[in-house]
């Protein structure tokens, strides 16, 4: 499991900006104002080839601003949530009392802290930094995040900081799966009638599970681990409720399955927010599976499932492998179709082809379908070679890799999949240029 990195701090220090710098990408909103930090708030980076998460969180201060509370409960949820603190502060402003406020709250984490003091542009703002020394983290790192001075020293420490990866361990048979999804649309349900024990609870309410939590169990003489998530709510107001953090609690729990479960509600169907969700499980690469519960409550007729498929299908183009499961938890109805559709999927996500059967599908699929030309080249493949499992990783070795359009590439993976059958997990397809 990934170690986690919350970035901590009054407002207007730099917080959000030092996050886009860690991470690479202005994922972060910043701006001069205060409390502007909204959107997403986690991310995953890496350093040194080692790779952590990243939490960015609101500014904490002194004052009766508005949403004071809950940004303090946000930030104090990250920072539970987290392995390392990355606290901020502002060299021009010298040590303030918000500084000395945060401090003492950190302290009582008993995590490690790491002090960043932001906005050191040059020399006589860094001798500033020293005066930091008073909030007793140790020696404060120099950083700008706007323009980078400093950041790769601060990088440094966090790997340094890393605590070796902590995770429930299971046997190598065991099958781990979560179930992610929006509040409400029966995930808690779903893990009762798959474990046959009310041991979620079930409510009405959105938001009810605030927590990862994994049951093992055994189905048809298989070991499992379900993993029921907290739901993740659709985007509102920045501060409304703590239940933004539960996405840090669905990306540990997707990051430590082997198969991702995703819940709609035949009832409500699907909004924009459900691809925000589900995107989690295609950046990790996962096996999806695609449930559609509470299918006895709708009207249907002969053609509502094939309806479901193609909209499916048509807004979530990225989970074209994903198959897809009707049932009903509370009703118990087709819930035992899901145990085949999982299995399958793992198998998959494990599975290697041998080299010399793997060459003849991609030399056949060239044959059939040679490349055009493409950036002023044409693409000349020599052989592929598999890389890796959890997913299946495979290397093209070609003479340049920017003579392959993105849709020729495509079409090898698509003839990957029909010969080799996998059912429901990503390919990895990496381009090299042959020497």
């Amino acid at each position: 499991m990934l170690a986690k990195v919350a970035i901590v701090g009054r407002p207007n220090v730099g917080k959000s900006t030092l996050f886009n710098r860690i991470i690479g990408q202005r994922l972060s909103i910043t701006d001069d104002q205060p409390g502007v930090t909204r959107d997403r708030i986690y991310a995953k980076s890496s350093w040194l080839s080692k790779e952590f998460n990243v939490i960015d969180t609101g500014g904490i201060e002194l004052s009766d601003a508005p949403f004071l509370t809950e940004i303090k409960a946000q930030a104090e949820i990250a920072m539970n949530e987290a392995d390392i603190i990355v606290m901020v502060t502002d060299c021009r402003n010298g040590v303030t009392d918000d500084d000395e406020y945060i401090a003492k709250i950190l302290y009582k984490t008993k995590k490690p802290v790491i002090l960043a003091v932001n906005k050191v542009d040059d020399q006589k703002f860094r001798d500033r930094a020293f005066e930091f020394y008073s909030l007793g983290f140790g020696d404060p790192i120099p950083v700008s995040s706007t323009h980078g001075v400093g950041v790769g020293d601060l990088l440094d420490r966090i790997i340094e900081a890393i605590p070796e990866g902590v995770d429930t361990k299971y046997s190598d048979d065991t099958i781990k799966f979560c179930l992610i999804g929006r509040p409400n649309v029966g995930k808690s349900s779903l893990t009762n009638t798959l474990l046959n024990d009310e041991r979620v609870i079930v409510s009405n309410i959105p938001g009810t599970t605030r927590d990862a939590i994994d049951t093992k169990f055994t189905a048809y003489g298989k070991d499992y681990v379900v993993i029921d998530t907290a739901g993740l709510r659709k985007k509102g107001k920045i501060y409304e409720n703590t239940e933004k953090y539960s996405v840090i609690r669905t990306v540990d729990a997707i990051e430590r399955s082997d198969v991702v479960i995703m819940v709609f509600d035949a009832e409500t169907g699907f909004i924009e927010q459900d691809k925000h969700i589900f995107q989690y499980a295609d950046e990790y690469h996962k096996p999806c599976l695609i449930v559609i519960n509470k299918w006895d409550t709708v009207n249907k007729d002969s053609k509502t499932m094939d309806e479901w498929i193609k909209k499916i299908r048509e807004n979530f183009k990225y989970l074209d492998y994903a198959p897809i499961v009707f049932l009903s938890a509370l009703e118990n109805k087709r819930v035992h179709t899901l145990f085949p559709e999982i299995n399958k999927a793992y198998e998959a996500y494990n599975r290697r082809v041998q080299t010399s059967v793997l060459n003849d599908v991609f030399a056949d699929a060239i044959a059939m379908n040679p490349p055009a030309e493409f950036n002023h080249g044409k693409a000349k493949f020599y052989y592929i070679s598999q890389v890796g499992i959890q997913p299946p990783s495979f290397a093209i070795f070609v003479n340049d890799p920017d003579f392959i359009h993105f849709s020729y590439k495509r079409y090898l993976e698509n003839q990957l999949r029909k010969n080799f059958d996998f059912y429901g997990t990503p390919i990895k397809l990496i381009t090299r240029k042959r020497d």
